[in-house]
């Protein structure tokens, strides 16, 4: 019985002769084998059959697990939310915790900068490549929510990739100064054959540093200083880029929140 190869340990486990010509195949080879009437004459033994199958089962989780954008299907509030931003430049997505406000925020910017769109998208659509900026309150909630949701476990660089950005289109990313493990910028490729630009930005280091860029969009994951927002939103109005926000009201009812609520509403915050 031969040993696992060390480059890509395999969970099949059959007599030489058979196990090398089925580990050697790609999973989707070994499907299209599985369907078949007349299936390779090494599956006929049960136990590599089983084994193939189990190694098959493990590979398309893996592969799901680097294309999280494919699976995302949006509930109700979510799909309200992104459809909006056909109509609207500046889109707010207030709701409790752990309700998938930031996982639409993170879904959506992948797509603007895959141009990977569903067939059930209703919102913007962008056709060419984009300039897009994330950011949070500090370096660290910045790392700990939209890089993590955008990229995967800050900590695991080797999960790069299974986040809303499917690893197929992550070309290139650098490395943030004073956090650690947080990244300043990731170079996306588009399905258009060129390359987006996600940056990932702070209110912590105040307006100045929001100034001079020229942007497609601004996506702010918790609510951002007046200050910080309006100047966000400047960065958009040459592109007639987007503004989204995506936060629980922590704050009350304060002025950045008091921007997207009636007036009804806004009484019923008080």
């Amino acid at each position: 019985m031969s040993s696992p190869r060390s480059s890509a340990p395999s969970a099949i486990c059959a007599a030489p002769s058979k196990r090398a010509e089925i580990d050697s195949l790609a999973p989707d080879r070994l499907t299209a084998l599985l369907r078949q009437k007349n299936p390779h004459p090494a599956l006929n033994d049960p136990a590599v059959l089983a084994q193939a199958l189990a190694a098959l089962e493990t590979e398309q989780a893996r592969r799901a697990s680097r294309d999280q954008l494919a699976s995302y299907r949006p509930y109700s509030k979510q799909a309200a939310f992104h459809a909006a931003g056909a109509a609207s430049r500046e889109r707010l997505f207030m709701a409790g915790n752990q309700l998938g406000k930031t996982k639409a925020g993170g879904s959506e910017w992948a797509m603007h900068l895959t141009g990977l769109y569903p067939d059930w998208w209703r919102g913007k659509r962008f056709p060419d490549p984009v300039k897009l900026w994330a950011a949070g309150v500090t370096a660290e909630s910045t790392r700990d929510n939209p890089q993590r949701v955008l990229l995967g476990p800050p900590q695991k660089k080797e999960e790069w990739g299974t986040g809303a950005i499917p690893a197929r289109c992550i070309l290139a990313t650098a490395a943030a100064r004073g956090v650690a493990d947080g990244v300043d910028s990731v170079v996306v490729r588009h399905v258009s054959g060129g390359a987006s630009t996600l940056l990932f930005k702070s209110y912590e280091k105040g307006r100045e540093k929001w100034q001079g860029e020229t942007l497609d969009g601004v996506w702010f994951d918790e609510e951002p200083p007046l200050d910080i927002y309006i100047e966000g939103l400047t960065r958009t109005n040459a592109t007639d880029g987007i503004v989204i926000v995506t936060f629980t009201p922590l704050l009350g009812m304060s002025e950045v929140v008091r921007m997207f609520l009636s007036d009804d509403e806004a009484k019923g915050m008080q």
